[in-house]
């Protein structure tokens, strides 16, 4: 009989684990104002070491040392410094530079936010995958561009490119949210999204999976009788996928998630102050916190309070920091970003929506040291109030068109002067796309027809056919 021998092997390889703060900090940059309010009086209710501060006083946040890690070994568990550990004057605050409770704004109207968005779903599953902080940067800068019915309206060069990223690491991160819930999340048509949904299922190598993959769009122009010969089967079994079919949902999201909040209530405020523009952000209706003063007993017990209370306490400690940490980052980039944007716009700001300037996320990146998903998350579903009246971030960022003088022009502002023609239409005598382009050419902005019929539908307005009046 041979002889067994059992021995152990020490090896040594990277474990990927992703920082809960990442994570926070991400999802709190993609919160709007309303739903940050609510995440914030949540926290408060269930984290015993955070307080709101009542005193109407200017507490501007000291820096905030780095949370400790759970697998930190300096911190003997017996033998805590909560001295150390606390801080001497929990001076953790989160709250506003300018006290805006004096200001004269009109209060702005509150209304229930949904208990859970998709983003909320997807946010939560992206923080249990096992993926480094760059691609945890792809996920939370896709799962930012994803719709509310589920789909991803970028493809992945697209995205690659506005990240900087290779498509393969773009590819590899979308396949991996892709397998998140709900089933298709993620798609960007309707064919990938079935097909999602019938891998989902386990229906790969099936009748259904052969109509939906070759033949989708045939489904309502055939008959059953005409698709069992294209697929060379009968119709009772194309019946059968037929029914399948039809229990798919055409939108991955459809029907589970509530929708954001209607209301706008803009995160941030330009004003113009003595002929300068400045930024604020809008936290007069948030929580300030900081970490609760009546921990100090702790602090006094010392080394007598018993050990499954100091564990306790440390993880609250921690969850309490990490919050406040994101929250005076996210009131930081979002004033940076803005400050910039409004340093490229000014234009704009002074003189209205015609002098609206080509701008794009990568140029903002740039002037303020961030990457282009960062931008991305600042922009999306954020509102600003100014001079001008409220509009999305996302509003100031748009391509360019030239112009035979050699200026750029902001597609945004070509929209406009195509809708001005059509409003100064004749309604007898409509003009078509071809006679707008001739007029646009006129004035020095040279578009293709094409061009102009892209930009009329993206106005909503009806081809020139539909637009005719008589009589």
């Amino acid at each position: 009989m041979a002889n067994l021998k059992i021995s152990q092997v020490v090896s040594m390889r990277p474990e990927l684990t992703v920082r809960p703060d990442l994570i926070q900090s991400l999802k709190l940059l993609m919160e709007p104002i309303l739903t940050l309010e609510q995440i914030l009086r949540q926290n408060l209710s269930e984290n015993p070491l955070l307080e709101e501060v009542e005193e109407q006083e200017d507490i501007i946040p000291p820096e905030v040392p780095e949370p400790r890690r759970k697998d930190d070994q300096t911190i003997n568990e017996n033998k805590i410094d909560w001295q150390e550990y606390l801080g001497e004057d929990n001076e953790w605050v989160s709250g506003s530079y300018k006290d805006f409770s004096e200001r004269d704004d009109e209060d702005f109207e509150h209304i229930q936010v949904a208990d859970k968005t998709l983003y909320d779903h997807l946010f939560e599953q992206l923080g249990y995958t096992r993926m480094t902080e760059e691609e945890i940067e792809i996920g939370a800068y896709i799962i930012g561009n994803i719709d509310e019915s589920g789909f991803l309206k970028h493809e992945i060069e697209t995205i690659a490119e506005e990240l900087q990223k290779e498509p393969e690491m773009v590819k590899k991160v979308l396949e991996q949210i892709k397998k998140f819930d709900p089933p298709g999340v993620g798609s960007r048509d309707l064919r990938e999204c079935l097909l999602a949904q019938l891998k989902e299922k386990g229906l790969e190598d099936s009748l259904v999976w052969e109509l939906v993959d070759k033949h989708l769009y045939s489904l309502d122009k055939k008959s059953v009788t005409q698709l069992a010969k294209m697929t060379s089967t009968t119709p009772d079994r194309i019946q059968a996928a037929l029914d399948i079919i039809k229990g798919l949902s055409p939108r991955p999201a459809q029907g589970r998630f509530a929708a954001p909040a209607a209301i706008v209530v803009p995160d941030l405020i330009v004003e113009k102050i003595d002929g300068e523009y400045i930024v604020f952000h809008n936290d007069r209706n948030l929580p300030r916190l900081r970490i609760n003063q009546s921990y100090r007993s702790l602090i006094k017990r010392g080394n007598k309070t018993p050990t499954e209370t100091k564990n306790y306490v440390r993880e609250k400690l921690e969850q309490a920091r990490w919050l406040i940490n994101a929250i005076n980052q996210r009131r930081s980039t979002m004033i940076r970003v803005m400050e910039a944007i409004v340093e490229q716009q000014t234009d704009f700001f002074e003189h209205g929506e015609d002098h609206l300037k080509p701008l794009t996320m990568e140029q903002i990146a740039d002037i303020v040291g961030m990457n282009v998903a960062t931008i991305s998350r600042v922009a999306s579903g954020k509102y600003v109030q100014t001079p001008l009246g409220v509009f999305e971030i996302k509003y100031f960022f748009n391509t360019g068109v030239s112009t035979s003088g050699g200026e750029d022009l902001s597609k945004r502002v070509v929209k406009n002067k195509i809708q001005q023609k059509i409003s100064a239409e004749n309604p007898a005598i409509p003009l078509s796309d071809q006679e707008i382009a001739n007029v646009l050419k006129e004035e020095g902005i040279k578009l293709a027809r094409r061009t102009v019929t892209k930009y009329r539908e993206e106005l909503g307005i009806k081809s020139a056919r539909f637009r005719k009046q008589t009589g």
